[in-house]
């Protein structure tokens, strides 16, 4: 028996990187996963890859900063599975740029997918939640949640509003059986990270390495399950030592 065993759970940004190995590492622990992204091509193939293993898995497109969309991803979960037991909250977005040339519509589209999309998603999740009794929301923040970064003011603001977003849900919720933490990644060896920065970013570690997706999913599957069951409004830091220094 796996400690997701029969869990329905929905994953946004779930066609690569952190999502997908969360999704591979869930369904492994009995998990139903329903996967969302807009990359339609890579999530049904995904999708297909794991029901292939026969795991219990659908793809959704979604764009997580529509409310419609949002709200359908959710129903259609519903109709598909009954129910929604977790959510990890991970679709995101990041850039590199001088604030001083930062386009104020760049830095809306970055706030606006890490942080507003993130609350539409765990919005959603609350309302279904509620219906069922309770649930499990994992949001991805970042280690830039905690400490500044030169070049990344909006994305280092959106994360650290996802840190206390889930700080004020986990309140918020706490007696209605809802549990809210956040995942703070440091760097991890993913396609969003160039290849010519990836030395220095490993230098820059304590460990003097990236991390890997699939340590991000042991993490995500710790706050997911059980094993945490009296935790919420944290936030878990996996980053290598990167924000000890």
């Amino acid at each position: 028996m796996g400690k997701l065993q029969d869990n329905v759970a929905i994953i946004t940004g779930g066609a690569s990187g952190i999502g997908a190995a969360t999704a591979r590492l869930f369904v492994s622990e009995g998990a139903k996963v329903v996967l969302v992204d807009l990359n339609e091509e890579k999530g049904k193939a995904f999708a297909s890859e794991l029901r292939a293993l026969n795991a219990d898995a659908i793809f959704i497109k979604t764009n997580i900063t529509n409310e419609e969309e949002v709200a359908n991803t959710f129903k259609q979960t519903v109709e598909t599975f009954g129910k929604v037991d977790i959510v990890f909250n991970n679709a995101g977005i990041g850039r590199v740029h001088p604030s001083h040339e930062l386009e104020y519509s760049e830095w809306r589209n970055t706030v606006n997918v890490d942080l507003d999309g993130v609350f539409l998603v765990a919005r959603e999740s609350i309302r279904e939640m509620l219906k069922t009794g309770g649930g499990t929301i994992v949001n991805t923040a970042s280690m830039y949640g905690w400490v500044g970064s030169p070049g990344s003011a909006a994305y280092n603001a959106a994360k650290g509003g996802v840190v206390n977003l889930t700080r004020s849900l986990a309140l918020e919720y706490a007696e209605q059986n809802i549990r809210v933490n956040a995942l703070c990644p440091g760097f991890i060896d993913t396609p969003i990270i160039p290849e010519e920065s990836k030395q220095a970013l490993s230098q820059a570690t304590p460990m003097k390495r990236l991390g890997q997706a699939e340590e991000m999913a042991k993490a995500v599957l710790f706050m997911a399950s059980d094993d945490s069951s009296y935790m919420t409004g944290n936030s878990l830091i996996v980053d290598g030592g990167y924000t000890a220094q």
